[in-house]
């Protein structure tokens, strides 16, 4: 009987050892260098970041920008962040989780950001991409665009274009396309 609880205690003790390792994983280099990019945010105030899945899940993440100038003025956008085990060798992947009428972001959420892309580098970090995001707003480029028709329409009309981007704030149809309310 004595050594029945033996068994059993010593089953116990490997257990919670083995919770203690999983607590105590390795971390991956990407990993570490997102926890010090997060924990350097020096972002605007009109700029927040969520963790959806917990501070234990630092990998993905939700910024939410909303501009206080320029067309976008009042808004209130969502971007999910992913970021790779391999990151700062590969930008984050983002999407805009808000329907939204802009000549760099697509219905489908992608976003048309030079540094997310080929001009991404290692040197780069959270910050820098959340400030580009948020320069998309106070400066749209209809030069790269993703989303063809708003581009044309900021390039040779853009009084129709402020008011296109009003109407879809404010949870409208633009042509076939219902935009969901952001202010």
């Amino acid at each position: 009987m004595i050594r029945l609880f033996k068994v059993k205690e010593k089953q116990r003790e490997t257990a919670e050892n083995a919770k203690d390792e999983a607590v105590r994983r390795k971390q991956t280099a990407g990993e570490l260098r997102l926890h010090k990019d997060i924990s350097e945010l020096n972002l605007p105030q009109s700029c927040g970041i969520t963790f959806p899945n917990g501070k234990d899940d630092l990998m993905n993440f939700e910024v939410s920008i909303r501009p206080d100038e320029g067309y976008y003025h009042g808004g209130t956008f969502l971007f999910s962040f992913k970021v790779s085990p391999i990151y700062p060798h590969e930008a984050p992947k983002v999407k805009c989780k808000t329907t939204i009428y802009h000549p760099n972001i697509d219905l489908e959420g992608n976003v048309c950001l030079n540094i997310l892309r080929e001009d991404w580098k290692p040197v780069l970090n959270i910050n820098t991409v959340i400030y580009g995001l948020y320069h998309l707003f106070t400066e749209p480029n209809y030069e790269d665009p993703l989303n063809h028709d708003a581009a044309q329409v900021l390039r040779d009309d853009p009084k129709l274009f402020e008011s296109n981007v009003r109407w879809a704030m404010k949870g409208c149809h633009i042509g076939d396309t219902f935009y969901s309310q952001c202010i």
